[in-house]
């Protein structure tokens, strides 16, 4: 099963707002200055070693090269990216009306967490499962593994180990 996380607001955050994971070391902070929302890590490396894949799907066009180098640097790889440029060529093409900024399950995406609103009740719409992170939860990680599970069983009928 597949899950998908936004970047800005969900995975990138201010340290300003939201406790943050320790920034990367010079020079890599001069080069990727995004800071990650605490939790982050443990999050990610905790749903590959349940089996899931972990994907990115942000509408903003940083590269995939980009965001691939970012999370290296933290010890994380994920199992695919969407980006801008990736949804604006596959997803909305040819189409004469204006698609949705996401849409995870054309990728195979099962569950995907971001802070946008228009993105989660689109999901009704169009068919896919999300989780709406508020911006500063307290048991956001166990939340979203408790989503995800919830999903696999309803839609594979998995028990998590």
């Amino acid at each position: 099963m597949r899950v998908s996380f936004d970047l800005d607001e969900v995975l990138f955050v201010s340290p300003k707002t939201h406790h943050t994971e320790p920034g990367l070391r010079f020079p890599w902070n001069k080069v990727y200055k995004e800071r990650l929302r605490l939790g982050t890590l443990e999050l990610i490396n905790t749903l590959q070693k349940m089996g899931y894949e972990v994907w990115v799907y942000t509408s903003s066009f940083r590269t995939e090269r980009y965001i691939k180098g970012l999370f290296r640097h933290y010890g994380v790889r994920f199992d695919g990216i969407v980006n801008g440029a990736r949804h604006q060529k596959e997803v909305q093409r040819n189409h004469a009306n204006k698609m949705p900024s996401k849409l995870p399950n054309r990728y195979g995406i099962s569950l995907h967490i971001d802070d946008e609103l228009i993105v989660c009740s689109l999901g009704r719409q169009y068919g896919y499962n999300t989780y709406h992170l508020d911006a500063e939860e307290e048991e956001w990680k166990e939340k979203v593994i408790a989503q995800a599970d919830r999903i696999r069983k309803r839609e594979f009928g998995v028990t998590l180990m």
